[in-house]
Parts: structure tokens; sequence; C-alpha cells
């Protein structure tokens, strides 16, 4: 790592410690050359990951945008946003570690529909509403009475 101040190559690390997030380490070091300290933060290098949306697109993965998608089917339920936080952290963990560097919208709106299933039905049938594109009452009805059905089983 080069010393910020007199570009010398070598330094000694004085401290490590996880950030508060626990994505990161910060580590303090120390010029050999010029003795001066410099803070160095070490994280996992993450492979991009482009969706493929359902007109062909291509466009990198936005966390955000998944979390906002949750926010929506929500709206006046009691959901924790850290629930939804978790769901997101989950989806994005499970596609980093596929080998695949593209993935579906579909693929990505069915892990949210079976974890906002298990964490709110209401927000489900909200977001599966969107998602599958429900154009009438009766595709609304079949979701509902599929619902019903696997909650009886």
């Amino acid at each position: 790592m080069k010393c910020p101040y007199c570009g010398f190559s070598e330094s000694k690390v004085i401290d490590s410690r996880p950030t508060e997030e626990g994505t990161s380490i910060r580590r303090r070091r120390e010029c050999h050359s010029c003795q001066r300290r410099f803070t160095t933060y070490e994280t996992v290098e993450r492979l991009p990951l482009v969706v493929i949306k359902r007109d062909g697109s291509r466009q990198t993965f936005d966390r955000s945008k998944l979390v906002n998608s949750m926010l929506k089917a929500c709206e006046k339920r009691s959901v924790a946003l850290d629930d939804l936080e978790a769901i997101a952290d989950e989806i994005e963990q499970e596609l980093q570690s596929s080998l695949e560097r593209e993935v579906r919208t579909m693929e990505i709106g069915d892990m949210v529909m079976r974890r906002l299933q298990l964490l709110d039905e209401v927000a489900y049938v909200r977001f599966a509403s969107v998602y599958r594109q429900f154009r009438d009452i009766n595709t609304f009805m079949e979701e509902l009475n599929r619902l019903l059905h696997d909650r009886e089983n």
C-alpha cells in the first residue's frame, strides 16, 4: 500500500477492526519511510451482476430498486424496514453466490415473492399483482385461491 503522503510503497498495519456494518475492515497503517499514519479500508470485491429485464434490455443490479419495490408492496403494513433489508441481503447474497453473472427479473421476482409470502401475505399479493401483471379480477382471485390452498396444506 503506497503512502498517500510520500508515496513509499511499504507500510505496517498498526490496528485492524471491522466497520460497524461488518462489510469491510478498517486498517490503520504507518509508513516505513515518513512514519505518518493513514487509514485504509478492505472490502470484498463483488463481481457486477446484470439484470435482464422483460424487454430483453440489461442493466446493473440495483439493491435499492429491490428494497423500494418491496416497500411499495408493504405500504401501510406492519412490516419492519429491517425485515425488508434482510430479504434484500439474502437475495443479493444468493445472486452473488451463484456462478451466473446475469439474472432475469423473473428469477428475482420469484425470490422476493417466496420471502414476502412468509413475511406478510397482503404484501405478497400486492407484489404479485404488479410482478405477474394481473389483468383482471379473475387472475387476482386465482392467486388468492392458490394462497389459501397453500395455507391449508
